[in-house]
């Protein structure tokens, strides 16, 4: 059984001030698709990430003048930035000067021993903590000669770059093994979980556009999560990236591990439905998004199902054709005539049940 889910206890480091490991609640991530040094246009997509429950955003840092802009974006974010850095050091190195709180390393594109130990000889003085990133796209030609392209290749690169940092004295280390296919991401990720007590970052990478990206990603991070693996996650999507945000808190959601902001149930439909369901679902939704309150808001076809399978909800609304109704755990507390329109009498209702939370 997997339920109730038991988180693996894992070490614990900071990104900042943000906990990471040791049963500190899951962090979501993800990574700006800007030019990094475009500094209006990065700062704007973190706030925009920031607002939709983001703690901790990644900046691709693919140049100087990528690591150079580290500096003001870091002052001006209301979040923990992490550097994306791959083959070139040096901009890890300028990035760490310029207050980044975290930086990302792929072992496949860095692995020259003496940058590493100026990396880490950086990282120690400012406190800063280490993802080694292992992707299965890019693994080290050693690795793939003796394991092929498979879970316990991921593994065995993670761990090779683990045992170089730990032989520096460094332990402030966080750990991804993502693959766009999802059985050898999940593998991967329990062969790891079973090796080391550092705190994983889980995902699918490469996961595609927003529906199938999400599918993939849901399943992906949804086994994960359910057998305790995960302390921080991103999902990658070919698409805003506030929507990867979205989907994240989507999926903790869904588990029931955390929650930000109210849990939206509706019905399928059927041939009882006389109303436009999906452009009710859609309004709600849309209000719900500026409430942070945890609760379950039911948008139900009709008023069988709304007092029916919906009658849990904290508060519901279900539409019908001469008659709509607004009721809380079942018991009605309005009517609503069929002729009128049920959604901004609903988000009323809402609005007044989320002031009697806040006094």
């Amino acid at each position: 059984m997997i339920f109730p889910i038991q988180r693996k206890q894992t070490r614990q480091l900071y990104i900042d001030t943000i906990p990471i490991g040791g049963g500190a609640p899951i962090v979501v991530q993800s990574m700006t698709t800007t030019f990094t040094h475009d500094i209006e246009a990065t700062l704007s997509q973190i706030e925009s990430l920031a607002n939709a429950g983001c703690h901790v955003v990644r900046i691709a840092v693919p140049d100087k003048q990528s690591a150079q802009a580290v500096a003001e974006l870091v002052q001006y974010s209301r979040v923990p930035l992490i550097a994306d850095i791959h083959f070139d050091y040096t901009l890890a190195l300028t990035s760490i000067a310029n207050g980044i709180a975290g930086i990302r390393i792929n072992p496949g594109t860095l692995a020259n021993k003496a940058h590493v130990k100026e990396l880490v000889t950086a990282c120690k003085e400012k406190h800063i903590p280490i993802r080694i990133g292992v992707n299965g796209g890019s693994l080290e030609r050693h690795i793939i000669a003796q394991y092929g392209i498979t879970p316990q290749a991921m593994v065995m690169s993670a761990l090779e770059h683990v045992a170089i940092l730990e032989e520096l004295d460094f332990y402030d280390i966080k750990i991804s093994l993502k693959s766009s296919n999802v059985s050898e991401t999940v593998t991967a990720y329990q062969m790891l979980s079973e090796k080391c007590d550092y705190p994983l970052h889980i995902g699918i990478t490469e996961a595609g556009t927003l529906r199938r990206g999400t599918v993939k990603s849901s399943i992906g991070i949804g086994m994960l999560l359910a057998l305790g693996i995960g302390d921080t996650l991103r999902v990658s999507l070919t698409a805003d990236p506030v929507e990867e945000v979205r989907v994240a808190w989507d999926i903790l959601s869904s588990l029931d591990i955390q929650h930000q902001g109210p849990n939206i149930i509706s019905c399928p439909t059927c041939g009882r439905t006389e109303i436009d369901l999906m452009e009710l679902v859609a309004g709600v939704e849309e209000h719900a998004k500026k409430i942070k309150h945890s609760f379950t808001i039911a948008v139900m076809g009709c008023p069988v199902n709304g007092l029916g399978e919906a009658k849990s909800a904290d508060i519901g609304v279900a539409g019908g054709k001469d008659k709509g109704i607004i009721f809380k755990k079942g018991i009605v507390i309005r009517s609503v005539n069929g002729n009128e329109n049920i959604l901004p009498i609903f988000i009323e209702e809402l609005d007044r049940y989320v002031q009697e939370l806040e006094s």
